[in-house]
């Protein structure tokens, strides 16, 4: 698994390029409506703030929990690993939400 922090610049860049193409799409396509484009960058932001929270989780378990060392890291490694997944398929599925957002309006 990727740090923590990797993983929020990760989910930031990937947000602002979304935001970017919204920006850039608005100032090609000058037959939308700009207001949709707004909306759909705010989607994107509560997105990004909904990825970044999800991040930021804490293994709930302690080593006296296990009987030794070695069990409580695979432990950690899998629920890190889980949660590492979950975020990735949210995270693709919001993108393609919005991504077919900005599709249905640059077709109009």
């Amino acid at each position: 698994m990727a740090n923590k922090r990797q993983m929020k610049k990760a989910i930031q860049n990937a947000c602002g390029e979304m935001a970017g193409e919204c920006f850039f799409a608005q100032n090609t396509f000058e037959n939308t409506n700009p207001e949709d484009w707004d909306n759909i960058i705010l989607d994107i932001a509560v997105l990004q703030a909904q990825a970044v929270k999800r991040v930021s989780v804490d293994f709930d378990k302690v080593p006296k929990d296990f009987e030794n060392g070695k069990e409580y890291k695979k432990a950690r490694r899998a629920y890190f690993k889980a949660v590492e997944k979950a975020l990735g398929n949210f995270m693709r599925d919001e993108s393609e939400k919005i991504v077919a957002q900005m599709n249905a309006l640059v077709k109009k």
